[in-house]
């Protein structure tokens, strides 16, 4: 595979669809709380046939050099994108992943199970400081912090139902065929 071929500029409904897939893809980014360049460099990634390079994606969305690297390596930790190799060319090139179910399970993983897991070790941590501090305290504080222990209690139950939901889901999801691939090689 030789450097990417540079294509002749889209034709006007090719520009229309693709900045609005672009834009689209910012803002639901931003909705699920990544940033809308994260979304947008996503959008230009997986609608390219060839891999783009740091310049590529700079000069298609026009952002600074330095903000495409970042969100690149971001995207790359979480297993959205994936740098490739280009013969003969010194430049880092990305592809994005195109198992969007792989996607979904990087994003729980790395995102939202560890902030699951984060919560969680936080209400364990402060329900076992109040359980250890009760018999120290005068009868008002102990009344309410056993109500903080209560409420304590039905937190760490949602958040552990949350985990539990989360770990099924991640382990669905990494059973899936890759549905993406399998629908451009034709065999579904």
């Amino acid at each position: 595979m030789g450097a990417p071929v540079n294509r002749p500029p889209l034709n006007a409904t090719f520009q229309a669809v693709n900045a609005s897939i672009i834009e689209g893809l910012g803002q639901l980014a931003g909705y699920f709380g990544f940033s809308k360049v994260m979304g947008q460099l996503f959008g230009v990634l997986v609608l390219s046939p060839e891999p783009l390079s740091l310049d590529d994606l700079m000069e298609r969305l026009g952002i600074s050099k330095a903000s495409v690297s970042t969100t690149m390596r971001t995207m790359e930790h979480m297993g959205i994108v994936r740098e490739v190799w280009i013969k003969d060319d010194r430049r880092k090139y990305y592809r994005a992943e195109s198992d969007f179910w792989q996607i979904l399970s990087n994003i729980l993983r790395s995102r939202e199970l560890r902030d699951v897991n984060k919560a969680l070790h936080v209400l364990d941590d402060n329900a076992e400081r109040l359980q250890e501090a009760i018999p120290d305290m005068e009868p008002e504080d102990r009344q309410l912090a056993e109500y903080y222990l209560d409420r304590l209690s039905q937190l760490q139950e949602f958040f552990s139902l949350a985990q539990m939901l989360l770990m099924s889901l991640i382990e669905r999801v990494q059973d899936q065929p890759d549905a993406t691939n399998a629908r451009r090689d034709g065999l579904e």
